[in-house]
């Protein structure tokens, strides 16, 4: 059954679900490729783990965690966020996860940004939505200037990730600069 929340082209969007917690999303945070230049992958994911990110996320106002669902076979081959959703200031912090490698450069991403962002800023009337990525994440970065994000500035040495501290490059777009 879908619970499809926002839809586009090849993708569309809707709340995590606990069977996602069964699926191939568990070993998406143990796998080095797929979190190359992210958090996880550094401490064993685990079954506790998934579940209180799931309770956690879907008890809160604070973030907004969907499922990025291929509209051809109904598969989860993602999650993309808006999280740390400050309510006075109106902004909030986008993060995505295209956990099925066979779903990469192949405009995924791109898509399920535009859905999300353009939801945030007409649906829940955010003013600012903002993202930090490894100076190494070429992909996140080219996502970003899609999504009319400016690069705002850069935290050197902010995160250390195989054996190195990277600078982390942060993004933002404001509601009047989004389109479409």
């Amino acid at each position: 059954m879908r619970h499809v929340f926002l839809e586009g082209e090849q993708i569309y969007l809707r709340a995590l679900e606990e069977r996602d917690l069964s699926g191939n999303y568990f070993q998406w945070l143990n796998d080095d490729e797929v979190c190359e230049f992210n958090s996880h992958a550094t401490f064993p994911n685990t079954e506790v783990k998934m579940r209180d990110y799931f309770n956690s996320v879907s008890n809160t106002q604070n973030a907004i965690v969907l499922a990025i669902v291929d509209k051809k076979t109904d598969q989860h081959i993602g999650n993309i966020s808006l999280q740390r959703i400050d309510w006075v200031s109106r902004s909030a912090e986008f993060a995505i996860l295209l956990g099925e490698k066979d779903f990469w450069n192949k405009g995924v991403s791109s898509e399920a940004g535009f859905l999300l962002c353009s939801y945030g800023f007409e649906r829940l009337n955010l003013n600012r939505i903002y993202c930090g990525t490894s100076e190494k994440n070429v992909g996140m970065q080219k996502l970003a200037l899609k999504l009319n994000m400016v690069k705002e500035g850069e935290r050197r040495a902010a995160m250390f990730k195989n054996g190195e501290y990277c600078n982390v490059y942060e993004y933002g777009v404001l509601k009047n600069e989004f389109s479409n």
